[in-house]
């Protein structure tokens, strides 16, 4: 790992043979995840965030999807994902690779652009997947060094997280002063994706969104991949997942929320959960909640 962040002690770390995970949660800007990784065999299943994925690769490279093509991220490069898009990921070489990553939200870099241009910003976006900034990666190292650093002071970590976004967004960000048009979206996917949503933890059929869509079951699932990178299946597991990390923070035991969740058993919880997170739920939990740990 990285000087001055591998000795740092934590509370997440993952069991699986030669990867390892670490996943905080800090009270900045609203609060936001940070995770830093050595990822050997993982490999995330199709799946989006809610927020922007931003990670800088320091040892190796890592291989993923995004954006209907594959990137390959070497050290030193950032990794940019934004909210919704489809993504994979794995490592490039069998040596792994070695990353950082914060995941801010759409408001917290729409805020911290306002404050860069002195305008309201409706929008804000990364229209490369892959980029090679030395200063971005600088600072968002620097920062995420003294977010995981127990003795650094509430100030220095505020500032360097700060100084960080700042140094991306002005960068490499694409501001938008009005809202950007999210394209066509037919009304059918929509409707089947709202669908989803309200019935994720449920045992929804192929069947009952055909009769919800009236489309047939092949024209559905293309329509809706079309749309959303994602079947509808997938698409379920993903809400399920986003559901439990809302109840995992929330403090709810992991039989409670694979149960809830819709999953059978606690073990295809967990397989789901690290394919789509990187780290189990249990990691997870004890991160949002580290005064439980």
């Amino acid at each position: 790992m990285l000087p001055g962040v591998e000795a740092v002690k934590t509370p997440v770390r993952s069991r699986l043979a030669r990867d390892e995970a670490r996943l905080w949660r800090v009270p900045f800007l609203g609060g936001l995840d940070i995770l830093q990784a050595r990822f050997v065999r993982q490999a995330f299943a199709r799946h989006t965030h809610e927020v922007f994925t931003i990670g800088v690769v320091h040892q190796g490279a890592a291989a993923f999807w995004n954006r209907g093509a594959e990137h390959v991220a070497q050290g030193g490069s950032v990794m940019l994902i934004n909210p919704d898009e489809v993504n994979t990921g794995h490592s490039f070489a069998e040596s792994g690779y070695v990353h950082l990553v914060v995941y801010p939200s759409a408001e917290q870099l729409q805020m911290v652009a306002g404050q860069i241009t002195g305008k309201s910003v409706a929008g804000l976006y990364f229209d490369q997947s892959v980029a090679t900034v030395p200063e971005v990666a600088q600072r968002l190292t620097a920062a995420h060094r003294l977010l995981v650093t127990p003795e650094a002071t509430q100030l220095a970590q505020e500032t360097a997280l700060h100084d960080a976004l700042v140094c991306l967004v002005s960068s490499l960000g694409e501001k938008r002063y009005e809202l950007k048009p999210l394209g066509r979206e037919p009304s059918i996917a929509g409707r089947v994706r709202e669908y989803l949503e309200e019935h994720a933890c449920e045992n929804v059929s192929l069947d009952d969104l055909a009769r919800l869509s009236q489309l047939s079951a092949f024209h559905l699932t293309r329509a809706f991949r079309q749309e959303f990178g994602l079947p509808p299946h997938a698409y379920q597991v993903q809400a399920r997942i986003r559901r439990a990390q809302g109840w995992l923070r929330a403090g709810q035991s992991l039989v409670q929320v694979a149960l809830a969740a819709g999953f059978n058993d606690q073990s295809a919880f967990s397989n789901q959960f690290k394919r789509h997170v990187g780290v189990t739920p249990g990691q997870y939990a004890r991160s949002a909640n580290p005064e439980r740990s």
